[in-house]
């Protein structure tokens, strides 16, 4: 399982309402909004998420554009390799207009 949380640290809240983009092997292609807490915890998967490569694809300007500020990033790609698929995979996106940070979250 794939998950993800958005935090906006100029505002100290959850990200609401960014869209994020899941790819991975075998033309994965999935889209899904952050909700009211930030985060995705389902995704609607066309077949079982197998090992391989995937990325997540944050798309922020539209975020900082609703709450009528700018940023330098347009979007923000975070790829990463999943081997064992039996694993929960968290990845968190720490954000502010001009800079951000992720990581492996549990």
């Amino acid at each position: 399982m794939i998950t993800t949380h958005i935090l906006d640290l100029e505002s100290g809240s959850p990200a609401v309402g960014v869209e994020v983009v899941l790819t991975g092997p075998e033309s994965l292609r999935v889209n899904s909004v952050t909700d009211e807490d930030g985060r995705v915890t389902s995704w609607s998967l066309p077949f079982e998420m197998g090992p391989g490569s995937y990325q997540l694809e944050f798309l922020v300007s539209a975020y900082f554009a609703r709450k009528g500020g700018t940023t330098f990033f347009e979007n923000i790609p975070v790829q990463f390799v999943i081997e064992d698929v039996n694993r929960s995979f968290h990845i968190p996106l720490l954000l502010s207009p001009f800079g951000y940070s992720t990581y492996r979250g549990s």
